[in-house]
């Protein structure tokens, strides 16, 4: 172990020490899980900005969470960082043989059906069902790519993206029925019913991007961007005008949209 990651180890247990940083010894599992999730996004933000210098300061941060959970473990008698440490190398080992043991060289399409069935394996027996541990704590987006994935795997799945598009469009319409006989929240049954439609909908899109090989999750945070970039677009181009962009009306407003779209 390097003397910098026993240096963060010390630091945690000082932190934790009873007379360490009494916001740091309040925190639990729960209190910390929520940072753990926002460090990680961190990280992809750096990624997706290549932005270097930022991912190492991320990395960092992400670092302390694992340490922080380990630290609150071992504290509990539970584990500690060494044997995170140790987990992980030896799923490594185990999920690799075609590196680590005699299996040999795999495609890259081949290595990915063995790593889902060592993982498959390792979820313990036969008759579990194909979608246990996908955590309900992912996001919402990812849960429902990983959920259909599992599904594909033992053959519930569409066998052409198009089948996949004609369920988003019939998804759509189902939504359609269902907010032009019931208005939004005029009752709880009918806001329910449009709430569980919209919710197929979100699904059925989320599994057509799997089955276009689309990781719907970077989809959207691309639109979200370049929403974001036109509307501030759109913001500066009312001022350049000498317009107020809020007291244009929705015709104006969308002409403005797409002066935008055709400068890009």
């Amino acid at each position: 172990m390097s003397s910098r990651v026993g240096e963060l180890l010390a630091i945690m247990a000082r932190l934790r020490a009873p007379d360490g940083c009494p916001w740091d010894r309040q925190q639990t599992f729960a209190s910390i899980a929520p940072y753990t999730i926002e460090e990680a996004y961190e990280v992809a933000d750096a990624v997706e900005r290549g932005d270097l210098q930022h991912l190492k300061d991320e990395l960092g941060d992400l670092l302390f969470q694992v340490v922080f959970h380990s630290q609150i473990a071992s504290e509990a008698g539970q584990f500690d960082f060494e044997t995170v440490v140790g987990a992980i190398c030896d799923k490594l080992l185990r999920r690799h043989p075609h590196v680590f043991g005699d299996q040999g060289p795999l495609s890259v399409a081949a290595q990915n059906v063995a790593w889902e069935e060592i993982k498959a394996a390792e979820r313990g027996a036969a008759d579990a069902s194909a979608l246990h541990d996908v955590p309900q704590s992912l996001p919402a987006l990812l849960r429902a790519y990983k959920l259909s994935k599992r599904a594909a795997r033992v053959g519930f799945d569409f066998e052409h993206s198009s089948q996949s598009a004609d369920k988003v469009a019939e998804e759509l319409a189902e939504v359609r029925d269902a907010s032009a006989h019931h208005l939004p929240g005029s009752d709880g049954k009918a806001a329910g019913a449009i709430f569980e439609e919209v919710g197929d909908l979100l699904f059925a899109a989320a599994n057509l991007a799997r089955k276009l090989e689309v990781d719907a999750e970077a989809a959207l945070r691309a639109a979200n961007a370049k929403f974001e970039r036109r509307f501030r677009r759109m913001e500066r181009l009312a001022i350049e005008r000498g317009e107020v962009f809020a007291e244009l009306n929705l015709a104006d407003q969308e002409n403005l949209w797409q002066t935008v779209k055709r400068g890009e």
